[in-house]
């Protein structure tokens, strides 16, 4: 019996899109989290070491990067809007609210950046490893404006706290890093 391949359409894709969206959102969220945290000073905190930090962080990132490929994909799959597949790589021409879907390919572009030069890390410079990979931020930021302006759930209260616990999350990541940083320069 042979049975045609056929891809699901409809609101399967729509859900799969809304969903993958949000997770990732707090995904990504958590291996930035992550990364300003293996990332200072004084370390993630004294009960949990940095290898532990740092492997959640890299784990979580090839996890969220496979969770995007599903994101993109169920995008450009679903017909309700039209998503081309170049339009998730280039940052202009998309049709469909092209600022926000620019932030979203400009996110995916750095997200890309980072991802080569971190596997390329043992044969460049740690200081243009650690510059390329300052972009995360830059990426994040994409990330979240994207979802602001493209997330169809955003105007919910379950996805305005989803997002403003984001946002909160990074800012007091990044508050505390550089108090430690402050810290350990004055006391020394």
């Amino acid at each position: 019996m042979n049975l045609p391949l056929t891809l699901p359409s409809g609101p399967i894709l729509w859900f799969a899109n809304r969903g993958t969206g949000i997770v990732l959102l707090v995904l990504y969220t958590v291996v930035v989290v992550l990364g300003i945290l293996s990332s200072s000073s004084r370390g993630p905190g004294r009960f949990v070491p940095a290898f532990v930090t740092q492997g959640m962080h890299r784990n979580l990132a090839l996890l969220s990067m496979l969770l995007l490929g599903a994101h993109i994909t169920t995008a450009v799959l679903d017909d309700y809007v039209d998503i081309r597949w170049f339009d998730a790589l280039l940052p202009v021409g998309g049709l469909y609210r092209p600022i926000y879907l620019g932030l979203g390919a400009l996110s995916l572009d750095l997200l890309i950046a980072i991802a080569l030069t971190t596997a390329l890390r043992r044969r460049i410079s740690e200081r243009v490893w650690r510059r390329i990979h300052l972009l995360s931020y830059a990426s994040w930021v994409a990330a979240v404006v994207h979802t602001i302006g493209i997330g169809t759930d955003v105007g919910t209260p379950w996805a305005r706290w989803t997002l403003l616990g984001c946002v909160a999350a990074v800012v007091a990541a990044a508050v505390g890093r550089s108090t430690s940083r402050r810290l350990a320069v004055s006391r020394s």
